[in-house]
């Protein structure tokens, strides 16, 4: 097990692996993780270049990152497990379905995707990996501006901040690997709809990034069940008590 690769474990019961999205370490779950750890052992991860982890290479491939997940398991002594995933992480929980299905008790897609991105999305991936190269604290502070919905940013602004100072820490290394990563992941809708285990979508209503419209359509397709949320991307920051409510009715939880 590569030591830089940071985890936390807490709690006792059935297996839950929290799993952040880009620009996010697994400070992003820590209102969720004492509310999860009353009946689950929780293991909280930072990928590679994000949090307290490092770099481990110059793309962050989807599969790397669930491999990294696969490696923390067998380590920890873990067998079988419940991933949750915000955005990119439920990238990679779709990658860690595809190697390692034996693995997977069930999964929750949380403001996240079954698809690969466009070629608009792959250019969009290119400017940023520029933007950030030149300056990434300005980059850092853009980027988490546009996750958030234009009403969220006077209503959170104090999280938004924290967010933002934390991201601007991590090295340029992890940014850049995790949005190659990103631009180059396949198509894993066909992935999704083949599990046979308990399988959410949780979509923001407003959400800017992935149109609840598209997340309705994939969980039709992918037959996985479609849970909306009020509010944007951000649903952990912008609507954490409806997100725990509707945890509750999540019964592999």
């Amino acid at each position: 097990m590569n030591k830089n690769i940071h985890y936390i474990l807490s709690g006792k019961g059935k297996a839950v692996v929290l799993l952040h999205g880009f620009l996010e370490s697994s400070t992003m779950w820590s209102r969720l993780v004492p509310f999860l750890a009353q009946k689950n052992k929780v293991v909280c991860i930072d990928f590679p270049g994000f949090g307290k982890s490092s770099c481990l290479a110059e793309i962050h491939s989807m599969e790397l990152l669930a491999k990294v997940i696969k490696e923390v398991l067998d380590e920890a002594k873990i067998n079988k497990v419940t991933l949750i995933g915000h955005s990119m992480g439920g990238y990679v929980a779709l990658a860690f379905a595809e190697l390692f299905p034996d693995k997977l008790q069930s999964i929750i897609l949380l403001n996240s995707s079954t698809l690969s991105d466009s070629p608009e999305r792959k250019k969009q991936r290119e400017q940023a990996i520029n933007l950030a190269t030149l300056n990434k604290e300005k980059y850092v502070s853009m980027a988490i501006n546009n996750l958030f919905l234009p009403s969220s940013g006077k209503l959170f602004s104090s999280e938004i901040s924290q967010l933002k100072t934390e991201a601007k820490l991590f090295p340029l290394c992890g940014i850049t690997a995790a949005l190659n990563g990103m631009k180059i992941r396949k198509d894993r809708t066909e992935i999704a709809k083949l599990l046979t285990i308990p399988k959410f979508f949780i979509a923001g209503k407003q959400d800017p990034l992935i149109p609840f419209s598209v997340a309705s359509n994939l969980a039709k397709i992918t037959n996985m069940k479609l849970i909306a949320l009020t509010g944007g991307h951000m649903g952990m920051v912008e609507n954490y008590d409806e997100i725990v409510k509707k945890l509750l009715l999540i019964n592999v939880l």
